[in-house]
């Protein structure tokens, strides 16, 4: 009976001692004011550039956590900014986003594995219309550091890169790029900065 208890007593250890282990990863808070979602896609000859401006996100990093380490990105599409209210209005109509019927894009990853050199593949699911896709995000790692305007607190920073066939996820039929005044490329530029208390 000693013995079954001892056993039990270590089980019970080894359980939450490697819960506590899980629970590690460090909860970042997404700065708004200096990420974002960038946007570039060719326009006959030339190169258009926007943005998201409202968006939300959580980050939870721990480089020597990444089971337990996560993100999530939710973009809502009506904050479409090309500097071109026109434009930007085409570009949440029915012909593109259709923002009125899926108001959000969102990413929430699934598992991250470490390539080396600061790179993260950021495995995870794409929603985009009401359809979900799996994407890998690759994210550099920027660094942490004390943050040198904020006393008390921790900033983390990622930078992402990647090009998307906008009509694989049905951002539009095609129409417009069969006449040649709309890419199906969209490159996209991903940048972050999240805070914690030291």
């Amino acid at each position: 009976m000693k013995r079954l208890n001892i056993i039990f007593l270590t089980f019970f250890i080894l359980l939450t001692g490697s819960q506590s282990v899980l629970a590690e990863a460090r909860v970042w808070e997404l700065d708004k004011g200096h990420s974002n979602f960038y946007f570039s896609v060719g326009h006959i000859f030339s190169s258009v550039q926007g943005h998201f401006s409202d968006y939300s996100g959580e980050l939870y990093f721990d480089s020597d956590n990444l089971t337990e380490s996560r993100f999530y990105f939710a973009i809502k599409t009506d904050s479409i900014d090309t500097d071109i209210a026109k434009r930007d209005k085409h570009l949440k109509s029915e012909d593109f986003f259709d923002s009125a019927k899926y108001p959000l894009l969102t990413f929430e990853s699934t598992k991250i594995t470490d390539s080396g050199n600061g790179l993260y593949q950021v495995l995870g699911k794409f929603t985009v219309k009401g359809q979900v896709y799996d994407l890998v995000l690759p994210l550099t790692f920027a660094g942490i550091k004390d943050h040198p305007a904020a006393k008390g607190k921790k900033v983390v920073g990622f930078n992402g890169k990647l090009t998307i066939d906008r009509l694989a996820y049905k951002i539009g039929t095609g129409k417009f790029y069969d006449l040649g005044v709309v890419g199906k490329d969209v490159e996209i530029f991903i940048t972050l900065e999240g805070l914690s208390n030291k």
